[in-house]
């Protein structure tokens, strides 16, 4: 039987299945849930404590799953389908780190980056028309310090801060910039590295790597023709800061604006996701710790976001 792997982050415990659901152990492929089951109680905490990222269903099962995948996407989106916004915002937050991981897994697909594009632009919609779909979000913990799932909260954040910045104006603009926030990490994914410390405490050879994360993800994929070139900047320029201390060393003048709205919100969701930072003190740490590598009034705006969260 031939097997095609989903995405652990796009399944739901209070939806009943269309296909049946496995998991990988060693060489074989075991039955997990039945279809007409649900991952309801502990079935889908379970995958998750385990770091389980994919389980697999049968390739004739496809169709199924992805019409599993939009019922679940669709609902969470309509305002007006009856879900409760914590259900909602784990359906859409799900949703979108998948669109990063597809991206991640495999750059050149052009239909994976297009749809990551054009779900960035509903979740501009969504963040910014309902009160309490940022808290939602962001109250969703990065356990396992997962680089997709930090890309969804970076996103996030950037959304909020264009919309204090009163730039949502432009939605080309605010589709890029969601985008290119889902995607600034990519280098990571071409050099791992443990990112759960400070950038200072990290070994030379891991500081190293550190520094030449943008430059290696936006160069892997400067040649794919699908990539809007805001997107690379973003990817390109998201560690370096206005007064020229990041890894190239370029000056604010120098930056696309985005990219600077990103690198802020990158910074604010490290401390908090790889550091260990406490919410309610990310933005403090960051501008005592960073005082001229961001705009003052973007962690000041970034403070009163955060302070709406926790």
């Amino acid at each position: 039987m031939d097997y095609v792997s989903i995405r652990t982050s796009t399944l739901r415990g209070d939806q009943k299945i269309n296909f049946d659901a496995y998991v990988q152990i060693g060489a074989k492929m075991i039955l997990y849930l039945n279809r007409g089951d649900s991952f309801e109680g502990d079935r889908l905490k379970r995958l998750k404590e385990k770091k389980m990222r994919k389980m697999f269903i049968l390739n004739v099962d496809e169709t199924n799953y992805r019409s599993y995948l939009e019922k679940n996407i669709e609902s969470a989106y309509d305002d007006k389908a009856g879900k409760d916004m914590r259900t909602r915002a784990e359906i859409i937050q799900g949703a979108q780190q998948s669109n990063v991981d597809a991206v991640f897994e495999n750059p050149e697909n052009a239909a994976a980056y297009s749809e990551a594009k054009e779900a960035a632009s509903k979740y501009v919609q969504f963040i910014s028309t309902n009160d309490q779909a940022l808290a939602s979000v962001m109250n969703i913990e990065n356990t396992d310090k997962n680089i997709a799932h930090h890309g969804v909260t970076v996103s996030t954040l950037s959304i909020a801060l264009a919309e204090k910045l009163k730039m949502l104006g432009d939605p080309k603009k605010t589709q890029l910039l969601a985008l290119g926030a889902l995607l600034h990490d990519y280098g990571h994914t071409i050099s791992p590295i443990d990112l759960s410390m400070p950038v200072s405490a990290m070994s030379p050879e891991n500081q190293a790597i550190w520094k030449q994360h943008p430059t290696v993800g936006a160069e892997k994929v400067q040649d794919k023709k699908h990539f809007d070139q805001v997107v690379l900047n973003i990817i390109s320029q998201h560690e370096e800061t206005i007064n020229g201390r990041g890894p190239k060393g370029m000056m604010e003048k120098h930056l696309d604006p985005l990219a600077i709205i990103v690198g802020s919100a990158n910074a604010m969701d490290r401390l908090i996701t790889f550091e260990g930072v406490p919410k309610d003190q990310a933005a403090k740490k960051l501008m005592v710790d960073s005082v001229g590598n961001y705009p003052l009034n973007y962690i000041q705006l970034l403070n009163d976001i955060m302070r709406g969260v926790v």
